[in-house]
């Protein structure tokens, strides 16, 4: 009798604290952790243009840290970033160390490694020349040196090695040939070469529209060359295996997009609606 009082007294105890703790009580192990500690851990660049940077009191600013911490603070939780190379973050088997990326774009091949919750930008890809560059037409890059972010969806591309296979993916079309690509450990480290001069180091880089504009706006001697070389939906990653978290990430996602703060946000950093495919 004691026993079976012993049992009924555990399994009205387990009730209990399911009944106390309904959020957690599905959660998978990621999900989990984030709502025992109250902390969402996101891997973020300090280099992103506008999406996110260091600001004048060297703390993280920009797109992507307010979305960030909308989605925190819709998860009952605050925001910790921590701000590994994007080689690092690229690469998979994060083993803990952070609980999410921003802005990746989410192909078959990333798809192998991560789960893409939802997408939420769409910004276009742009080649960018020195002031001085006599090259009017894409078609001049041809045999030129081109510089881009390593492992990015632009290496992809000077390299005629991007499939575009994200959702409602649109045919790409390579409208040059480099005679030579430099990969670099950021876009802006590409910048600093490119300034330097028309064809001292490089002829061009490709890159993210939102980071060649801000780089132009920030005084680099840059400018646009042609039109936009393809557009690709930017989305939440997070290591696959626990679909709770997913869920709630793409919920977040949806009631910033339905309240309006999406929107308001991609116009206060970038002056254009990135959330709506261009």
């Amino acid at each position: 009798m004691i026993k079976l009082m012993s049992i009924f007294a555990a399994a009205a105890s387990l009730a209990a604290a399911s009944l106390a703790h309904p959020a957690s009580a599905n959660a998978g192990p990621v999900l989990d952790k984030v709502l025992a500690t109250k902390t969402l851990k996101v891997a973020i660049g300090t280099d992103w243009g506008k999406l996110s940077f260091l600001n004048d009191k060297h703390e993280l600013d920009g797109f992507g840290v307010e979305v960030s911490k909308g989605i925190a603070q819709r998860l009952g939780a605050q925001v910790q970033f921590v701000t590994p190379s994007w080689d690092v973050i690229a690469a998979g088997k994060w083993e803990g160390r952070w609980d999410m990326t921003i802005q990746m774009t989410p192909t078959n091949a990333r798809a192998e490694k991560f789960d893409f919750p939802v997408e939420y930008f769409w910004a276009p890809t742009v080649a960018v020349v020195h002031k001085d560059s006599k090259a009017t037409t894409l078609s001049d890059l041809d045999g030129k040196v081109v510089g881009v972010a390593a492992n990015t969806d632009s290496a992809f591309y000077v390299s005629h090695k991007l499939t575009p296979d994200w959702k409602g993916a649109k045919p790409i079309q390579y409208q040059f040939t480099p005679g030579e690509v430099k990969t670099y450990e950021s876009t802006n480290v590409a910048f600093d070469d490119l300034r330097l001069g028309n064809g001292v180091r490089l002829d061009a880089v490709v890159t993210d529209k939102t980071i060649a504009l801000n780089a132009i706006e920030a005084g680099y001697p840059l400018k646009l060359l042609g039109g936009n070389l393809y557009s690709s939906p930017g989305a939440v990653a997070i290591e696959p295996g626990d679909k709770e978290f997913s869920s709630k990430i793409a919920a977040a996602i949806k009631d910033m997009n339905d309240d309006g703060t999406l929107s308001k946000l991609s116009i206060k950093w970038y002056g254009v609606d990135y959330t709506v495919d261009q």
